[in-house]
């Protein structure tokens, strides 16, 4: 545990509130920006967050405000909004920076128009305003739902900088929430995506009411099927195989937790996307995660299967049974060929 610091946090939602709470429980000084008037209220009074954690409570030590320039007055800034925010977001804190501050991403998924990972958002924005922060991102398995209620949870830093992940690294590191360094950014941040694509599709098995075989299945070729594709785009093929890979799939693809799970969920019961996404306020990054890597597997001619069916499923309204059919009567091929 470091010294106590003041931290800035940009997005009241479920995972930034629960990474609030594990910073203030560190003994660091937390302002958690929030644009909604009654979560600042109730997250100073009441000491919860009903919205989006309505059953736990908040370290007191957390305090919310709706003035940017408050929440970005610290040398340590983490950004956990969605990604399609990410650009407009940054674009908003970089005026309060400089080359001294330290932007910590939560991030999980791609810039929809850019097909850019979020540490090459935040990068692409301060270049603009000339200005140099250090930046990591934190990812791994980690339900909010679970986090505040201090249930062991493991995730890992990634950064450029050695230093700037061993400072992020002891920032959030105690008993109950641990913290590895890898200096894999690319594959970290590919991992935490791309893993969605394949819980929505283990959300549409559950929804379809299939077992234990066929999810086994699932995640076991998807990882093999999104470590192609992070390969391709530059990551180490090692990065999947630990928390920010199989780790976070685990998690993701089997919890109800998982808003991506849960909308597959739905879907696998007959609902249109459409509704879905129009009845909630909690963004299921799969989705958008989807349409990025099926135009990336196009662009670098790999073949992800289970990804076009996902795509044909969620964008064209294809019957998932239909998918699942085209999935499992594929031209026969070996496990473990040199294109996984």
């Amino acid at each position: 545990m470091s010294k106590t610091k003041h931290i800035g946090v940009i997005g009241s939602g479920s995972f930034g509130t629960a990474l609030s709470h594990v910073l203030a429980q560190n003994g660091h000084e937390i302002h958690l920006f929030t644009r909604d008037e009654q979560v600042k209220v109730d997250i100073n009074t009441n000491h919860r967050n009903t919205l989006f954690l309505e059953n736990y409570e908040i370290d007191s030590k957390v305090t919310a405000t709706t003035c940017l320039e408050t929440a970005c007055a610290s040398p340590i800034i983490l950004l956990a909004v969605p990604s399609h925010a990410m650009r407009a977001v940054t674009e908003e804190v970089v005026p309060y920076i400089n080359d001294d501050t330290t932007l910590i991403h939560v991030t999980k998924g791609l810039e929809q128009r850019t097909n850019l990972r979020m540490s090459e958002v935040i990068k692409d924005v301060c270049r603009k305003h000339e200005v140099s922060p250090a930046i990591a991102v934190l990812s791994g398995p980690s339900h909010a739902e679970e986090v505040i209620q201090h249930i062991p949870t493991v995730v890992a830093v990634g950064s450029e900088s050695p230093e700037t992940r061993k400072k992020v690294q002891r920032l959030f590191m105690n008993k109950w929430f641990r913290v590895y360094e890898n200096k894999d950014m690319i594959g970290m941040e590919l991992g935490g995506t791309l893993k969605n694509i394949i819980a929505l599709a283990a959300g549409i098995m559950d929804g379809l009411a299939y077992g234990d075989n066929t999810k086994a299945a699932l995640v076991t070729r998807g990882l093999a099927e999104i470590t192609r594709l992070g390969v391709a785009l530059g990551a180490h093929k090692e990065t999947f195989m630990g928390l920010t890979g199989i780790g976070d799939l685990m998690v993701t693809a089997n919890s109800r937790h998982s808003r991506n799970w849960r909308t597959g969920y739905r879907i696998g019961k007959g609902e249109k996307l459409s509704s879905i996404t129009g009845d909630s306020h909690m963004v299921a990054e799969g989705v958008k995660a989807t349409q990025v890597a099926f135009q990336y597997a196009k662009q670098h001619q790999l073949a992800m299967p289970i990804t076009e069916q996902v795509y044909l499923v969620l964008f064209e309204e294809k019957n998932p049974q239909l998918a699942v059919q085209e999935l499992m009567t594929r031209k026969e091929k070996e496990e473990w060929s040199v294109t996984l």
